[in-house]
């Protein structure tokens, strides 16, 4: 079992950057995929990013179209922490985003599937 705290959030205007962070507790960090997902008021909740667990894939990756070439999702297995680096905002990112994780699953397969575990979420607000 893992638990998972996002940090980072906060109001940036339309083409600022910012990093969020997901901490994460328990065993095996390594083994797990880890990802990103968003939900806007009034939206369901979308996938964003994942990074496969580094023992298998080598940590590969999967975007959603609409953050492609502007986030950027990183592990650092030895901090238990996965990270989100969000380029050139836009206000349509505003949204709650939450860290997520699967156990042994690949990066392709969270954005259909979802994961089993979930943070409590941190606020993004992109103002134009």
């Amino acid at each position: 079992q893992v638990q998972l705290v996002e940090s980072g959030g906060g109001l940036v205007q339309a083409g600022d950057s910012l990093r969020l962070s997901c901490a994460a507790s328990g065993r095996a960090f390594s083994s797990y995929t880890m990802g990103w997902f968003r939900q806007a008021p009034e939206k369901e909740r979308e996938f964003v990013a994942a990074i496969s667990w580094s023992d298998w894939s080598g940590g590969g990756t999967s975007y959603a179209d609409s953050v492609k070439g502007r986030f950027t999702i990183s592990r650092d297995n030895a901090k238990n922490t996965v990270y989100l680096q969000m380029d050139s905002l836009k206000p349509e990112d505003t949204a709650i985003y939450y860290c997520a994780a699967t156990y042994r699953s690949t990066a392709q397969a969270m954005g259909p599937l979802g994961a089993g575990y979930w943070g409590q979420g941190t606020q993004v607000t992109v103002s134009s």
